[in-house]
């Protein structure tokens, strides 16, 4: 995957067409994020390269509950290859 920001946008559609809103911020995170489930915020610490924010995000996404059937089916393919690579990391 590229580091660049048309993927960082990507990831960031998989998200707010899942209804989540993705914001950065400054803070103390410990892992350079922090998510509110109940209010569907993910922040990322603002300080973050666009590197670290597509890490971040491809770290983020796979724990979330994302609608599938609202995704494009662009953001269909991203998101299913995003978990695809995370299972593959946990084996």
């Amino acid at each position: 995957m590229k580091y660049t920001q048309t993927t960082l946008n990507k990831l960031e559609d998989i998200l707010g067409e899942s209804s989540y809103v993705v914001r950065y911020e400054r803070g103390t995170f410990q892992s350079g994020w922090c998510l509110l489930e109940e209010r569907k915020v993910v922040v990322l610490n603002k300080f973050l390269q666009i590197e670290g924010r597509i890490n971040t995000l491809l770290e983020i996404i796979p724990q979330l509950n994302i609608a599938f059937d609202k995704l494009t089916h662009e953001s269909q393919k991203l998101y299913e290859a995003v978990v695809k690579k995370a299972e593959i990391s946990i084996e």
